[in-house]
């Protein structure tokens, strides 16, 4: 497994790759364009998402209470209004200031609890990562201008995928099986399937029966469902690749 980055390196990812998506909405003819990975949506409905989350998550983290999210009305409802690009950079710097007042330690609801992985500001602050970069890669894919995930993005955004993602979607319904993951840029990733649910950095025991390699972007990708697992190196048990894949669903 990868360490996660510091805390100020992460604010800085959640900046970059909001600046991303902005970049290819300022470059888009058409709003109205549909998004690949998110095919109900328009280029425009994939920005006010992103803005919404981001607002949502700037209150939940000043709320500094991990019991559950703020009420309705107090959780940064605001319709977009104005320039889109404009909104959106105003949410991200609202969850940005929020982050940097809270502090990584901080407490703050999220909904990964069933994954064991700490209920903090920055824990909220590695999730955003993956949600601003994500979207970015459907902004573009949108305008035709696809980029590859950044690396320092991606390699920790297939960790956080397996740990936080996966580990709470609760018991794996198929046999129990082992799975590695191998980026081409050198990190490598276990994970074990079971009734108990997803494992990521189990105990060395037992060989795995799939592997999958590829870019550390494309591994995120993959798991996101935003590029076909044909696009990737299968190798063993490729039955289990697509169950992995269809078990994973994450917008």
């Amino acid at each position: 497994m990868t360490s996660t980055p510091p805390f100020p390196e992460i604010l800085a990812l959640i900046e970059s790759r909001s600046a991303a998506l902005r970049d290819a909405v300022d470059a888009a003819p058409d709003l109205a364009v549909t998004v690949p990975g998110c095919p109900d949506w328009s280029l425009t409905d994939l920005v006010v998402h992103l803005g919404g989350v981001q607002r949502f998550w700037a209150a939940t983290v000043t709320a500094a209470d991990d019991s559950g999210p703020p009420p309705p009305g107090q959780r940064g409802e605001k319709e977009p209004e104005g320039d889109l690009s404009e909104w959106l950079s105003e949410s991200t710097g609202l969850l940005l200031d929020a982050l940097r007042a809270a502090g990584p330690e901080s407490p703050s609801w999220a909904w990964w609890a069933e994954s064991g992985v700490p209920l903090t500001a920055g824990a909220v602050a590695r999730h955003q990562v993956q949600e601003a970069a994500v979207h970015a890669y459907d902004a573009q894919e949108a305008i035709g201008r696809p980029e590859p995930l950044p690396a320092a993005v991606a390699v920790d955004g297939v960790s956080e995928f397996l740990t936080v993602c996966l580990g709470s979607l609760g018991a794996w319904p198929h046999r129990p099986a082992r799975v590695a993951f191998q980026a081409i840029e050198g990190p490598s990733w276990t994970l074990d399937l079971s009734p108990a649910g997803a494992r990521a950095d189990p105990p060395a025991s037992g060989e795995p029966v799939t592997r999958i390699q590829a870019t550390a972007s494309e591994l995120v990708l993959v798991l996101y469902r935003r590029i076909p697992l044909t696009d990737v190196r299968v190798d063993g048990d490729r039955a289990v690749a697509d169950q992995l894949c269809a078990w994973s669903k994450m917008d």
